[in-house]
């Protein structure tokens, strides 16, 4: 090789060398929290259900979020609108949205589909949309949600850590009909159950993650089950489904609970009687803390992937009792997602690295 060449390629290799770590230093340069100015932005929440307890502590954390962002300046004002599980309406109040002027709107949509056209037009806009806890498809908006086959998974392999190969009859309880969380949760337990290929589905109901609804529900198919051995939830659910089985007098199996207050209470006082163990997970009712402030954030210039996903927050036997000290009667475990935290994910995100999670109160 000439020294001609020789050098033409050390000089290559240099540049190479420069640019890598030009980009590295660029990628860095995009960590943490975005400083541009977001104070004249005001940011709604658009909301599909507020019919039961988690919706509820999900709005009031949103509220209580955008409180303190008005106060420290942070943003302009934020704004919630429910629309009952009607999707039409729901549309008609991202429109009123659109009109009056708002920067960001965040959406836990009733319909996959359905909104699509109100949410393409406050893209048209201008306006920055956030859809999170569902399974929205237009691709102009954000997305930030769980991985539900994680969520599925979960729940199969702590199954299996209990009942081993045998095998083992599931009855699953789902979330609403229709609702895009339901049918993605769902599609993860079937991935999951192929994992398990000694487990039978033996029954399936709606429990629309209330606890009257689901031991209704629950009452209505035992008659026609045989011995079931664990119980797969969506939140919500797990408290109603083991009154169900109390009161057919039939023996109470492993039911995956749901991080609300009257399940933990009665898993605790299960396990103080008999030893009885299980575990807990879900969606926190403050990921609409999470969609706000990666609205503001986008709104601030982060540079932000297209989809954000979120951590569960799980709860083990060694943690229920500091965990259930935490929430109130009839509510739900819930954790607070300050602006830092949600920028940790966000990179977490971009970076393809783990998720940051929230640790079990001391």
């Amino acid at each position: 090789m000439s020294r001609t060449r020789t050098a033409g390629r050390a000089f290559l290799i240099a540049a190479l060398l420069s640019c890598t770590t030009l980009a590295t230093t660029g990628a860095r340069a995009d960590d943490g929290v975005a400083k541009g100015d977001t104070s004249a932005k005001k940011i709604a929440f658009s909301n599909s259900y507020a019919g039961n307890s988690f919706r509820q502590v999900m709005i009031k954390s949103f509220e209580e979020m955008g409180a303190k962002a008005v106060a420290d300046k942070q943003v302009a004002a934020t704004a919630v609108v429910s629309s009952n599980n009607s999707v039409t309406e729901q549309a008609s109040q991202i429109e009123n949205l659109i009109l009056q002027g708002y920067d960001a709107i965040i959406v836990l949509a009733g319909s996959d589909t359905a909104l699509n056209g109100a949410i393409k037009d406050a893209c048209n806009a201008g306006i920055t949309v956030v859809a999170f806890a569902s399974g929205v498809t237009e691709p102009c908006a954000y997305v930030v949600d769980y991985n539900l086959d994680s969520y599925a998974k979960a729940e199969l392999d702590f199954i299996s850590s209990k009942l081993g190969d045998k095998p083992a009859n599931i009855l699953e309880i789902r979330g609403m009909a229709g609702d895009g969380f339901d049918k993605r949760l769902h599609e993860g337990v079937e991935k999951a159950m192929k994992a398990h290929a000694s487990y039978k589905a033996v029954g399936e109901v709606y429990g629309q993650w209330t606890a009257t609804v689901a031991q209704k529900e629950v009452s209505g198919i035992l008659p026609s089950l045989p011995q079931v051995d664990a119980v797969l939830t969506q939140g919500g659910d797990g408290y109603g489904a083991a009154q169900a089985f109390k009161a057919a007098n039939r023996q109470l199996p492993i039911i995956i609970m749901g991080n609300r207050q009257d399940e933990l209470a009665l898993w605790k006082q299960e396990h103080d009687a008999s030893g009885y163990q299980t575990f807990s997970l879900g969606a926190t009712p403050s990921v609409s803390q999470v969609a706000f402030w990666v609205a503001q954030q986008i709104l601030a210039g982060k540079q932000v992937p297209k989809f954000v996903e979120v951590p569960l927050l799980q709860i083990n036997q060694p943690d229920l009792d500091a965990w259930l000290k935490t929430v109130p009667e009839g509510g739900v475990v819930n954790a607070e997602y300050p602006q830092e935290l949600v920028a940790k994910i966000i990179d977490a995100n971009v970076k393809k690295e783990p998720l940051p999670g929230v640790p079990a109160p001391k």
